[in-house]
This record gives structure tokens, C-alpha cells and sequence, in this order.
């Protein structure tokens, strides 16, 4: 299937947004196929944060529009778009440090009143990372970066979702960390769970990704499967060399 007959569970069409009248992305599409992991390449200041942002409502798009399931959610409220099956990784975790890792975990699946079910998610994320149950009473503050990471990926899926989104999730992690979180990311994806990941590190990214794009300032300049970027000159230049 050729790159531009590719229909996704996530489609995003000629989406343009702006920062105080400053351009931000530029006419980017993408499609992120049901059960599949899709990565997005880019520097620091390329868009891809702020294209996660613009995703989950919390950055209005100047045009263009975004489809989750063949249903446009650009204007609907983040909390609609969470129900609707997408969560997030944010950038930096964004753990609750003063709240227990049982509580952050439970702020995931804060849409779910049924406590039998919330139980049965986190035996999920339990399985994943069984480190987090050692956790559940500490401090999300007193854990270590790698640890913080796992809470948050497990909050994440909380709230069971079918695509998630992380942004970033290498960042600040030691190489062994990293390893065990793209492994994660994996076996996500192997449950079912559609995966868009946002990544400076391509390599890892790549190992992982079937399909990816690279960002820089606002547009997508390299878009192809994973043995196609791997030969991309821009991505060996920018990604793979240094």
C-alpha cells in the first residue's frame, strides 16, 4: 500500500495552526493505522509537541481538520476526546509527584466509576511493569525518573484506551531504560493498542515503528515505512550519524 492510500484510525488532513499570528505547523497530514505504531522524527522546535497538542483539543488548528474513527474531533473538548479512546504520554510525564503512584494511576481511569474494572486495568499495567505495583503507596516524587515514566505510561492506559500517544517518552531515561521502553511500547501495540510516537530518537523510534514522518519547522519533509527512512539521507544526517 502506497503511502497516500493509507486510511488510519487517526487521519489528519492539511492541519495549519499559529502562535500568536507565528506559524507553527504547516498543511501537515498523516494517518495512523489501527493497530499499527507510527512515529514522529523531528528536532527540538520542529511541531511535534505542538501537533500532539492540537490532537488532544488543547491547540485549535487554524484549518485543516483531524479524524479519529472517521469522526472529525478538531473542536471537541479534550475530555470528549479522551472518552472517544485517545490518551496521552505527555512530554516530561507530567506525573502528579505529591499524589501515590496508586493515585495517579487512578486519575487515568477517572472517567470509570466501576472500582472492578479500574482494578482489572491496573492488573494490566501490573503485568507490564511490575515494578509499579511495588510502588502503589509511594510518593510518585520519591521514584526514581525510569520508575516515574512507568507511572506514567501506566496512567496512560487507564483509561483503556485503542490509540495512545507518547511524547518523548526517551527523554532524560539512561540507554537500559530506554531499551525496556520501547519493549513496553511493543507489547502495548501487541494487545491491540494503536501507538503514535513522538521521538528525537530515531533509531529507537524506528525499531519499533512500521510507518513514520519527519517534522521540521511545522512540515512534514519525510514520510515512508521504516525501511524507507532508514535510507533517507535527512534522517541518517540528522538521526543516525551523530
Amino acid at each position: 500500500m502506497s503511502s497516500d492510500e493509507r486510511q488510519g484510525m487517526l487521519r489528519i488532513e492539511n492541519l495549519s495552526t499559529e502562535y500568536d499570528g507565528i506559524p507553527m505547523l504547516r498543511g501537515i497530514s498523516l494517518e495512523v493505522p489501527e493497530r499499527e505504531i507510527v512515529c514522529l522524527l523531528g528536532s527540538n522546535g520542529a511541531g511535534k509537541s505542538t501537533l500532539m497538542k492540537t490532537i488532544l483539543g488543547l491547540v485549535r488548528p487554524v484549518s485543516g481538520k483531524i479524524s479519529f474513527r472517521d469522526q472529525r474531533i478538531d473542536g471537541l473538548p479534550t475530555d470528549r476526546i479522551v472518552k472517544a479512546g485517545i490518551s496521552v504520554v505527555p512530554e516530561g510525564r507530567r506525573i502528579f509527584p505529591k499524589l501515590t503512584t496508586w493515585e495517579n494511576l487512578r486519575a487515568g481511569a477517572f472517567l470509570e466509576r466501576d472500582i472492578r474494572v479500574v482494578r482489572e486495568r491496573a492488573e494490566r499495567v501490573f503485568a507490564l511493569f511490575p515494578k509499579v505495583k511495588e510502588r502503589l503507596k509511594q510518593l510518585v516524587g520519591t521514584l526514581s525518573g525510569g520508575e516515574q515514566g512507568m507511572v506514567a505510561i501506566g496512567r496512560a492506559l487507564m483509561s483503556n484506551p485503542v490509540l495512545i500517544l507518547l511524547d518523548e517518552p526517551s527523554l532524560g531515561l539512561a540507554p537500559i531504560l530506554v531499551e525496556q521502553f520501547f519493549d513496553a511500547i511493543s507489547r502495548i501495540n501487541q494487545e491491540g493498542i494503536t501507538v503514535l510516537v513522538v521521538e528525537q530518537n530515531a533509531a529507537k523510534a524506528l525499531s519499533v515503528a512500521s510507518y513514520g514522518y519527519v517534522l521540521q519547522k511545522g512540515r512534514v519533509v519525510v514520510k515512508g515505512s521504516r525501511e524507507v527512512l532508514l535510507e533517507e539521507q535527512v534522517i541518517k544526517k540528522a538521526y543516525l550519524l551523530s
